[in-house]
């Protein structure tokens, strides 16, 4: 899969110190190499790309008591327990989104992380990662705005804009690396709407473009952040985000699940992307995304697991296939015909797994990343089709990596360095780490 939407049936790719060199048939490639991959039998398709998680919560995983809570109710209940997380609590819930991540054929994640109990800070995500080997755009979130001030967040979980905005700068001259190939970016993401001021929008959104950072942020996921937005602000989100300079190509939002037709032409006109999260905005009963309109009007959509304490999981595979059947249910709904001239309108599994790839490649601004073609990085997944959730598919193998039941891949490549082989993730001792993971989820639930 490349720019042109190529598939290219017993093909190949030959890379050199991590860019891809050639892309084409198998007998047209150099016939020696430094390490020959025999992927036959295999699907070999882009690393996938997540652009929106919260890693730190893999600790807490289907808790009890925010089962069945909508969007407000479940932060109010879970900002107490993520209060309690220590700096181990957030080197662990990466290691372990990462993993979970990378098996499922995922290269490039992006994470904000927000709140920073206990002396926390991005750098310990930051060291993680960069033990699992994969790319990461690290959003250093903020909360300034508690709930003494109007907010939503409890008090012990906001930091002044003065620590915010320095520590902001901090992490951009020590980790940004803006190079073709970079591993590790950094991004500036005041929460949401309803727990920051718009001084630290603003103030966030001058700093980024000094620096030539992405800027990123929760936007007009839920109606609930709608009436908020309107009764403090006079503005609906994206009107808001307007006002505080925060449109553009640098831009991009998680969720925008209610944006109406004005908006998504604004989304389009300036550059800005969307994060789409199904899988989130089912679990929490926020909506359904425009993703068909936002599509059609040239938006920039890629996909996002989102937190594991609204998900669940970290799937990429299983993602794509989730917007590709919320899409259709919500075209359903929306009364579309489903008779055969009306099918085009439907999402299909190529572009589902295309919001995955170069969708999200172009929301995080990586020119090189998102295809299998020459001058991209060598960031590939591949997975066996002699499986047995395969069998009766092989006609249209492109097709059941969407359709049928998610997968782990056999096989994971960034930079050219194989960080899973024969469905093995070699980068970390996983037994290992989901002990110590369950051990500090026990912890943070007991209090």
């Amino acid at each position: 899969m490349d720019s042109s939407r190529r598939e290219i049936a017993g093909g190949g790719l030959f890379a050199r110190d991590g860019i891809i060199q050639q892309v084409g048939a198998t007998a047209e490639l150099p016939p020696t190499a430094d390490r020959i991959l025999d992927l036959s039998g295999c699907i070999v398709f882009p690393g996938l790309i997540n652009t929106h998680h919260h890693f730190y919560q893999t600790l807490t995983r289907a808790v009890p008591a925010a089962q069945d809570a909508n969007l407000f109710n479940w932060l109010k209940t879970l900002y107490p327990i993520w209060a309690r997380m220590n700096p181990e609590d957030i080197f662990l819930s990466t290691q372990t989104a990462l993993s979970e991540l990378a098996l499922s054929g995922c290269t490039t994640a992006s994470d904000h992380l927000y709140l920073f109990p206990n002396l926390s800070r991005p750098d310990y995500e930051i060291a993680a990662a960069r033990e699992v080997v994969l790319r990461l755009h690290a959003s250093r979130g903020s909360m300034s705005l508690g709930e003494s001030q109007g907010g939503l967040p409890p008090d012990s979980v906001v930091d002044t804009e003065e620590r915010i905005l320095a520590d902001s700068q901090r992490l951009i001259q020590q980790y940004h690396d803006s190079n073709a190939g970079s591993l590790l970016q950094i991004v500036l993401a005041p929460c949401s709407p309803f727990s920051v001021t718009g001084e630290l929008m603003r103030q966030s959104a001058v700093l980024a473009r000094e620096y030539g950072v992405h800027l990123h942020t929760h936007l007009a996921e839920t109606q609930d952040e709608e009436v908020f937005c309107q009764a403090k602000f006079g503005y609906r989100p994206a009107g808001y985000m307007q006002s505080l300079d925060w449109v553009g190509q640098d831009v991009w939002f998680a969720h925008a699940v209610y944006a109406n037709p004005a908006e998504v032409k604004l989304f389009a006109h300036t550059g800005c992307g969307v994060a789409h999260c199904p899988s989130s905005n089912m679990r929490l009963a926020s909506g359904i995304a425009p993703v068909t309109q936002y599509r059609a009007a040239g938006v920039k959509v890629g996909l996002g697991v989102d937190g594991s304490a609204s998900n669940d999981g970290s799937h990429m595979l299983g993602e794509a296939r989730q917007a590709l059947l919320l899409q259709r249910l919500s075209a359903a709904l929306g009364g579309a015909s489903l008779s055969a001239e009306d099918a085009p309108a439907l999402l299909t599994a190529r572009e589902a797994l295309e919001l995955a790839t170069l969708g999200g490649a172009s929301v995080l601004g990586r020119a090189d990343l998102g295809a299998l073609e020459t001058g991209k990085c060598a960031d590939f997944a591949a997975v066996r089709l002699d499986r047995l959730a395969y069998a009766g598919a092989l006609h249209d193998p492109v097709a059941a990596l969407v359709f049928c039941a998610p997968q782990q891949v056999d096989w994971l490549s960034v930079g050219g360095n194989c960080v899973v082989e024969d469905g093995v993730l070699k980068t970390v001792d996983t037994p290992r780490l989901v002990e110590r993971h369950n051990r500090a989820a026990r912890r943070l639930l007991e209090g």
